[in-house]
C-alpha cells in the first residue's frame, strides 16, 4: 500500500467515525462528544471516560487506546484488521463504545 491509498483509507475512517458520531447522538440517548485534531478523533462519553482513535501514518495502522487496552488496525485490503486479533476496527469501536457509553451503540465505515 502506498502513502496516498492509505491515507485515503484512514481518512474515510476518521469521517466515518464523526459521521457515526453525529447520527448516534441524533438517534440515541448517549452523548458522544467528538472532536478532530489532525489524524486523531477522540470520544468523549457521559461519564467522561475517553476513545482515542488516531492516525499511524509511518506504521500504515490505526491506533484505538480504550479502556481495556490499546488496539492496532492495519488495512487488508477490505477492512482494518486488528494485527494481533484480527477483529475489525469498527466492530472492536461499537463494543468498547457502547461498554464506555452504557447502551448500545454502533459503528460502521459507511
Amino acid at each position: 500500500m502506498t502513502d496516498l491509498e492509505y491515507m485515503d483509507l484512514a481518512e474515510a475512517a476518521l469521517s466515518a467515525i464523526e459521521q457515526d458520531c453525529d447520527r448516534i447522538n441524533e438517534t440515541t440517548d448517549a452523548d458522544v462528544d467528538n472532536q478532530r485534531v489532525g489524524g486523531m478523533v477522540t470520544l468523549t462519553f457521559a461519564n467522561r471516560s475517553q476513545l482515542v482513535v488516531n492516525l499511524q501514518p509511518p506504521l500504515h495502522e490505526i491506533w484505538m487506546a480504550a479502556r481495556t487496552g490499546g488496539y492496532h488496525y492495519r488495512h487488508d485490503g477490505s477492512a482494518w484488521r486488528d494485527t494481533k486479533t484480527g477483529e475489525e476496527l469498527f466492530e472492536n469501536l461499537s463494543r468498547e463504545a457502547s461498554l464506555q457509553a452504557g447502551l448500545p451503540l454502533r459503528f460502521s465505515a459507511s
